[in-house]
C-alpha cells in the first residue's frame, strides 16, 4: 500500500527559472461572488452592484466584477502550485488588471518562476520571484501580478502534521 501525500506548494529547489504552473481549475465569477465581495470590502460602488447604473453611466455598459476579488481569486489559485508551503509572502512588486472582468466570466490562471536566489542571512530558505497572469475564457488577460515569496529549503520545510492516527495504519 502506498500513501500519497498532495503537494502543496514547492520547496526553493523546486523552483526553476522559466518554469510555468498552468493553475487548476478555472473560477466562473458570479454575480452574487462579486456583491458578496463588494459587500464584505465595503466596496459599494455602483459600477460593480447597480445594473441600470453600469448599462446607463459606464463605458463597459453592464456591471465589471471588482479587480480585488479577480486578483484574490487568480492569487488563490496560485496557492496550491507556488507559495502553498512558503514562510511568507514578502511583497507584490506590481498590480495590473488589464481587461475588465464582467459576471459570468471564468478565469484561469498560469505562473512563472522569474528568479531565485537562497537568502544571504539564513540558510534554511530563499526568495522567489514570481508572475501571474489571470485570463478570461476568450484568452483575454485580466490581470497581472509579480510577487516574492520566502521559500522553505527542502531540508527544513515542517513536518504536516494531523490531529489523528491514519485510519489506514
Amino acid at each position: 500500500m502506498s500513501v500519497h501525500e498532495r503537494p502543496f506548494g514547492r520547496a526553493l529547489e523546486d523552483f526553476a527559472v522559466g518554469d510555468v504552473y498552468r493553475h487548476w481549475p478555472g473560477k466562473t465569477i458570479t454575480e452574487y461572488d462579486d456583491h458578496l465581495f463588494c459587500m464584505i470590502t465595503m466596496n459599494h460602488h455602483p459600477l460593480h452592484t447597480n445594473a441600470f447604473f453600469a448599462e446607463h453611466d459606464t463605458p463597459q455598459g453592464r456591471n465589471v466584477v471588482v479587480g480585488n476579488l479577480v486578483y484574490s481569486l487568480v492569487l488563490g489559485m496560485s496557492v496550491p502550485d507556488v507559495s502553498g508551503s512558503c514562510i511568507a509572502n514578502l511583497e507584490v512588486e506590481t498590480l495590473q488588471h488589464k481587461n475588465p472582468t464582467f459576471h459570468g466570466d471564468t478565469i484561469y490562471a498560469e505562473t512563472r518562476v522569474l528568479e531565485v536566489s537562497e537568502s544571504r542571512s539564513k540558510p534554511d530558505r530563499g526568495v522567489v520571484t514570481v508572475e501571474t497572469k489571470g485570463f478570461n475564457q476568450r484568452g483575454e488577460e485580466v490581470c497581472y501580478f509579480r510577487r516574492k515569496l520566502l521559500a522553505w529549503k527542502r531540508d527544513a520545510m515542517p513536518e504536516r502534521h494531523r490531529p489523528y492516527d491514519s485510519a489506514w495504519d
